[in-house]
Order: C-alpha cells, then sequence, then structure tokens
C-alpha cells in the first residue's frame, strides 16, 4: 500500500466521519425541535411560552421556512417564511388561550431517513402524537415530515420544515389514565 492509497482512504474515512456527525445532529435538532413542542413541556428552565418559542426559534436558520401542505394542511398551517413569521405562527398556537385548553401533546418521531450532502441536508420522518384536551376530547395526528438543514456557522439549523398530514384520529375520552400538569423530569 503507498502513502497515496492510506492518504486516499484516510480521506474517504474522515468524510464518512463527517457524515456520521452531521446525521447526528441532525437527528438532535429534530428531536429537540419536537422535545420543545410538547405539552407540557419538558425543558428545565421554561416557565412560558415565550422562551419555548425562542429555544425553537434558535433550530432554524434565519431565512428558514415553516409550512404545511397537502389539502388537509394547506388552510390549517399555511407557509410561513423567515424567523418573524415563524415566530408569530408559534404565537398563534401558544400565546392565546384556547377553550378546550390543549393539555398533553406528545411527539413520536419514526421512519428516518437523513441525506448529507456537504452542508446541505434533508431529513423525512413519520410522526405520530396524541392530543388530550381539557373538555375530555382526545386525537391521534400522524404527519409526514420533510425537512432541510443547512449548517451555520458550524452548526446545524433547520431551513424548511415541511409537514403533511397523514390521518387525524378521533380517541376515546378517558383512553389516558394519567396526565401530568407539568414535567418535572428535566427540572432543577
Amino acid at each position: 500500500m503507498t502513502l497515496d492509497d492510506i492518504s486516499a482512504r484516510l480521506g474517504a474515512l474522515q468524510r464518512q466521519v463527517e457524515e456520521l456527525r452531521a446525521e447526528a445532529d441532525i437527528r438532535r435538532v429534530q428531536a429537540r425541535y419536537m422535545f420543545l413542542c410538547d405539552t407540557p413541556c419538558p425543558e428545565a428552565g421554561v416557565e412560558d411560552d415565550a422562551e419555548r418559542i425562542n429555544r425553537i426559534l434558535d433550530l432554524y436558520t434565519e431565512d428558514a421556512v415553516w409550512e404545511g401542505v397537502g389539502s388537509y394542511y394547506d388552510n390549517q398551517f399555511g407557509r410561513c417564511v423567515g424567523k418573524a413569521a415563524i415566530r408569530t405562527h408559534f404565537e398563534g398556537f401558544w400565546g392565546t388561550k384556547r377553550d378546550p385548553e390543549l393539555m398533553l401533546n406528545v411527539h413520536y418521531l419514526t421512519s428516518e431517513q437523513i441525506h448529507v450532502r456537504g452542508d446541505q441536508a434533508e431529513g423525512q420522518w413519520v410522526h405520530c402524537q396524541p392530543w388530550i384536551f381539557s373538555d375530555g376530547s382526545s386525537l391521534l395526528r400522524s404527519s409526514r415530515l420533510n425537512n432541510a438543514f443547512r449548517k451555520v456557522g458550524g452548526v446545524w439549523k433547520v431551513s424548511c420544515t415541511r409537514t403533511e398530514n397523514v390521518f387525524v384520529a378521533p380517541l376515546r375520552a378517558g383512553w389516558a389514565e394519567s396526565i401530568p400538569q407539568r414535567s418535572v423530569l428535566m427540572r432543577a
């Protein structure tokens, strides 16, 4: 084996390690986004929705796009371009009191695919989430996510969130027997 062969193999290994690190970073960014969207919010130090929204926005590029696509989500979510518009979207969701109030919402991610191309990447997931409301009503939602990511200043950020409805199914009242009023798992 020549020095050129060794150098070529080391270069290939370095590219593979960089791609695996990128996939792991992107996986953590997507999981963190979902974690911050859970209700009650399990993040330590998040005492109000404004702080939750700030932490979510920290995951996005300045020019990011957040959109619901497909016949069901087009009218429900629409399209937001830039952090200010995405902030307004989340303030509309968390910033106002709803009746009935959302008591529980947990995101479960599955069917992951991450494709890294240098400082750009795409990821696809399916997610499922139960919703429980203060009036006893509940539903189960599932969506497909097709998101884009970009490395900014050495950190992976979400540059586009695209969500498409798979189904929404009502659940019988009382299907969950215990619902936490607040998460204590991550509390100091």
